[in-house]
């Protein structure tokens, strides 16, 4: 079966160039689209008088995030469709993108780190719920 459109969950980490990869091998021998999804980090605000300094912080993590993809993108040596940054629960914009996008098949990491953790159980929610394939590469 060969796939068109695949959607990529990454996270800010190393490991993350091993999915991208995986996908570039799916979808190349059919020019199929690639999108990358990742989670914005999001510092916890712990009273009311951190708030300004939370929303530089906030920013600061989101450009960090943006220039992770820009390079993960730049290492592809493959045209990358879309990139989204998403907030909020991972598996609702994973199931959104699906339909919307015509998305046929989406890979996740399977690590033990936290953040790789959340998109376990992300990958989880998606595997019960969708309506196309999804290929859980280790990262071990």
């Amino acid at each position: 079966m060969s796939y068109q459109h695949i959607l990529v969950a990454v996270a800010v980490s190393p490991e993350s160039q091993r999915l991208v990869e995986k996908a570039v091998s799916i979808a190349s021998p059919v020019n199929g689209k690639i999108t990358l999804i990742t989670l914005a980090s999001d510092p916890e605000l712990y009273n009311q008088f951190a708030a300004p300094m939370m929303e530089n912080l906030r920013e600061l993590m989101l450009e960090e995030t943006q220039l992770f993809i820009d390079e993960l993108i730049a290492k592809a040596n493959y045209p990358i469709a879309k990139t989204i940054i998403a907030t909020g629960e991972l598996s609702e914009h994973i199931l959104a993108i699906c339909s919307k996008s015509a998305v046929d098949l989406v890979i996740c990491g399977n690590h033990n780190q936290t953040f790789f953790s959340k998109i376990m159980c992300s990958a989880k929610t998606v595997v019960a719920s969708s309506q196309v394939d999804v290929l859980l590469v280790p990262l071990s």
